[in-house]
C-alpha cells in the first residue's frame, strides 16, 4: 500500500484492531435464544455501545426491536454543514455449527496462516472493527468530514426483520446522504470490489404428517405412508436434474452482466471435490447473481445412531429461497409453499410456516459515492480497479433502506470474501483486507466531504 498518513495510522492501529476483535469474537453472540444465552447477545452489544462512546459518539443507545434483539445506534457530528454518512454491520453471529470441525475454538480468535480465526472475524464483528479503524484514522489526521451514524445490527443473521421494523416506525434516525453497508467482501482478497445486487430471501418451514404415531417398519412398512419418505419427495422436487432451482411458477432464467466468475475459480473457493460436478444452468454468475437457490437447511428426523425401525408419522424441514433482484420476495414465498404444498405425495397432510423474509436489492453504480469510493480504493489497493460483482446472501435492511430514503446512496463492502469461508466452521478474517478496507473507508468519507 502507497505510504500517506492515513495508511498508516491505520497500520499503527492493527494490534488494538485485533485485540477488540478478539474480545468481540469471544461473545457467543448467535440470535437464537432458544440455543444460546440473550446475555451473550446483550454483552456484544453493550461493547459495541461503548466503543462508539469511547469514540466521542453521542446519542449512543441500544434500540429494542421487535424481533426481541438489541441495535446498537451512535451519532458522531461532523463540521457544520457536513454530508450524513450511516455505517452499518452487525454483531450478531451464526452458530459455530459442528464445533469438532474448527481447528480452534469457535469462539476464540486465533491466528494461523497469516488469517485471524474465530466465528464472526469477517461476517461482521470484523465490520465493526473496520469501521472504528477508519474513524481512528481519520480523527488521528485532521478530523471526521461527515457526520456519521453508526448502527450495529443484532439479529442479521437469523432473518428475523427486527432492524427493519424499528427503522420503519422511526425513519428519521437512520437518514443519511449515503449509507456503507459493511457486510459484503470483495471478488477475492486484493481485489477491491463493491457488491451493487443482494439476493432476496424467504425461509419457510414444512411439516408433513401421515399417521398417529411411528410404527414399526417390518409390521406395517410397504402400505403405511411414511412422512420422512413424503418428505424426501417434496425437497427433491425443487431441483431439476441438473440441480437448477425448480419452484412452480418462478423465473430461474436470468442472467448476470458484470464481472464474471470462472468454473475454475468458483470450484476452489467453494471447495467442490474432486469429480463432483457443479449444479445448475448458464454462467456462474447467472446462478449466483441473477437466479434463485433452493437449500434445504435442517431436517427433523432420527439420527442414524439409536435409529429404530420405524415408519415415521411426521417430518420436518426449514427450507431457504434466494430470490434475484426483480423477483418479489414475498411472492416468491407464496410460489414457494405453494409448491411444497402441490408436491406432498399420498394425501399427507401438509403446513407451510413462513419463518423469515428479506427482499433483493440493486444500487445506483453511476451515483457520485460510488466515484469516490473507487478513488479511494484505488489508493487502498495501489494498481487495481474497483471492481463491482452481485451477491447470492441476504442483507434485508438495505431493501428497507433503500425503500425509507430513496435519494440516500448506498454502497456494500466489507470482509467477506471467499478465503473467510464465513457461516462455514474456521471462518477467519484477512488482516491485511481488514487494513486495506479501512484505509478505503477512511479515504472514501474524506473524498466524499469533499465532493
Amino acid at each position: 500500500m502507497s505510504s500517506n498518513p492515513v495508511a498508516e495510522t491505520v497500520a499503527s492501529l492493527l494490534p488494538r484492531a485485533k485485540a477488540e476483535l478478539a474480545e468481540l469474537v469471544a461473545f457467543t453472540s448467535v440470535a437464537d435464544f432458544t440455543q444460546f444465552p440473550r446475555s451473550e447477545s446483550e454483552a456484544a452489544a453493550n461493547w459495541v455501545a461503548e466503543a462508539l462512546r469511547a469514540e466521542g459518539f453521542t446519542d449512543v443507545a441500544l434500540l429494542d426491536t421487535p424481533d426481541g434483539t438489541q441495535s446498537v445506534y451512535g451519532y458522531l457530528p461532523g463540521p457544520e454543514g457536513a454530508k450524513t454518512v450511516l455505517l452499518y454491520a452487525h454483531y450478531d453471529v451464526q452458530p459455530p455449527l459442528d464445533e469438532a470441525g474448527w481447528t480452534s475454538p469457535p469462539f476464540e480468535l486465533t491466528e494461523r496462516d497469516g488469517r485471524w480465526y474465530g466465528r464472526g472475524a469477517a461476517d461482521c464483528k470484523g465490520g465493526v472493527i473496520m469501521h472504528l479503524l477508519a474513524l481512528r484514522a481519520l480523527k488521528a489526521n485532521g478530523g471526521v468530514p461527515v457526520n456519521v451514524k453508526v448502527i450495529a445490527e443484532g439479529s442479521e443473521e437469523q432473518g428475523t426483520g427486527g432492524l427493519e421494523r424499528y427503522a420503519e416506525a422511526h425513519p428519521e434516525l437512520l437518514e443519511a446522504d449515503t449509507i456503507v453497508i459493511g457486510d459484503a467482501g470483495n471478488f477475492r482478497v486484493g481485489l477491491p470490489t463493491v457488491t451493487t445486487t443482494l439476493r432476496g430471501m424467504t425461509l419457510v418451514r414444512v411439516r408433513i404428517d401421515t399417521l398417529g404415531g411411528n410404527l414399526h417398519s417390518g409390521q406395517f412398512g410397504g402400505a403405511a405412508p411414511d412422512a420422512l419418505a413424503a418428505l424426501i419427495r417434496v425437497m427433491d422436487s425443487l431441483r431439476a436434474e441438473d440441480g437448477s432451482t425448480t419452484v412452480d411458477g418462478l423465473d430461474a432464467a436470468g442472467t448476470w452482466d458484470g464481472l464474471e466468475y470462472t468454473e475454475e475459480q468458483f470450484r476452489a473457493d467453494a471447495r467442490v471435490l474432486d469429480g463432483v460436478e457443479l449444479i445448475g444452468g448458464g454462467s456462474v454468475a447467472d446462478r449466483l447473481w441473477a437466479r434463485p437457490a433452493v437449500t434445504v437447511l435442517g431436517i427433523d428426523c432420527p439420527p442414524v445412531v439409536g435409529a429404530t425401525p420405524s415408519v415415521h408419522a411426521s417430518a420436518r424441514a426449514l427450507i431457504s429461497l434466494r430470490v434475484p433482484p426483480g423477483v418479489d420476495a414475498a411472492e416468491a414465498t407464496k410460489l414457494l409453499r405453494a409448491h411444497l404444498e402441490a408436491h406432498t405425495p399420498w394425501g399427507a397432510r401438509v403446513t407451510t410456516e413462513q419463518i423469515g423474509q428479506g427482499q433483493a436489492f440493486r444500487a445506483d453504480a453511476s451515483s457520485p459515492a460510488y466515484q469516490a469510493m473507487a478513488d479511494a480504493m484505488a489508493v487502498a489497493y495501489p494498481g487495481e480497479t474497483m471492481q463491482y460483482a452481485g451477491e447470492g446472501g441476504s442483507i434485508p435492511l438495505c431493501n428497507t433502506l433503500a425503500g425509507l430514503y430513496p435519494k440516500a446512496e448506498i454502497l456494500l463492502i466489507g470482509l467477506s470474501e471467499p478465503e473467510a469461508q464465513i457461516h462455514a466452521v474456521n471462518e477467519s478474517v484477512s488482516p491485511e483486507e481488514l487494513e486495506r478496507l479501512s484505509v478505503a473507508e477512511a479515504l472514501f468519507l474524506r473524498n466524499y466531504a469533499a465532493g
